[in-house]
């Protein structure tokens, strides 16, 4: 049987947040795109000298980043950029040669809006499978396990090299050990002095307020609400077909004010 290409692969990973006290930790995101990378090296069909190496853009000094050597990171590669910085050149510097490269699906701090890995792969020019759970290899390519909603799942071969998102119910293997910390490293660099910054600055403003939708509470019981649900009936209502316009307004405010969904 024909081996995969695969022999170097990158993972990206991020600073978490706690969802209760908001401290910065690992993301379990990207915890399980590290986890499906070290069950893909360690597979029966894939060669021996595989390489996995971890790449974060930000701050090499943050202690939460030390917790993915605990995981299992043999190395973490830091690019130095700034909050206001962006990323994307200089991972796509970073990421050249690379076979398969493997991150969560959205941050879970910053601006989170899950576009830098499409972003990437359009810069990156590869093919992009979001929602991995599971990764095995075939004969000169992957095959990956999608989640889909609903709870389906179906099998996508994929050629290499490609970008995989992976899904944050995925399931992770991996144990937190110290000694493993301990033994790890952590290496930075700054951005190139040719690489491109932003071009576009962000502007922060409070958000506004989206209009609610008035419904009065239904006080019927279960049985009368099933029994509307398949049988049509009247609910009470009132067509006003004379009158003038005030006398039509007041009907509409006493309808509110019975039901409680105005208080003036």
């Amino acid at each position: 049987m024909k081996q995969p290409a695969i022999r170097r692969i990158a993972v990206l990973v991020s600073i978490g947040r706690h969802p209760v006290s908001g401290v910065p930790r690992y993301s379990r995101n990207d915890a399980a795109a590290l986890g499906l990378a070290r069950d893909l090296a360690q597979g029966r069909n894939v060669a021996a000298d595989i390489s996995i190496d971890v790449i974060h853009a930000g701050h090499a000094d943050n202690p939460a980043l030390s917790e993915y050597l605990a995981l299992g990171a043999a190395r973490i590669s830091v690019i130095e950029a700034a909050a206001e910085q962006d990323v994307l050149p200089a991972l796509q510097e970073q990421l050249q040669g690379y076979d398969l490269v493997l991150c969560g699906s959205r941050a879970e701090s910053g601006e989170a809006s899950g576009m830098l890995p499409y972003q990437l792969a359009a810069r990156l020019q590869l093919p992009l499978l979001a929602g991995a759970i599971a990764i095995t290899a075939s004969s000169g390519a992957i095959v990956a396990e999608q989640f889909l909603p609903k709870g389906r799942r179906r099998e996508v071969a994929l050629s290499l090299p490609a970008l995989l998102t992976v899904h944050p119910l995925t399931p992770s293997r991996l144990r937190y050990a110290y000694a493993r910390l301990r033994a790890g490293r952590i290496s930075s660099q700054v951005f190139p002095a040719g690489i491109e910054q932003a071009g576009t600055e962000w502007r922060i403003e409070n958000v506004k307020a989206l209009p609610r939708k008035l419904a009065a509470p239904e006080k019927r019981s279960g049985h009368a609400r099933m029994q509307a649900a398949t049988v049509a009936e009247s609910r009470g209502g009132k067509v006003l077909q004379e009158g003038s316009a005030a006398d039509k307004a007041q009907a509409v405010l006493a309808y509110l004010r019975e039901h409680h969904l105005v208080d003036y």
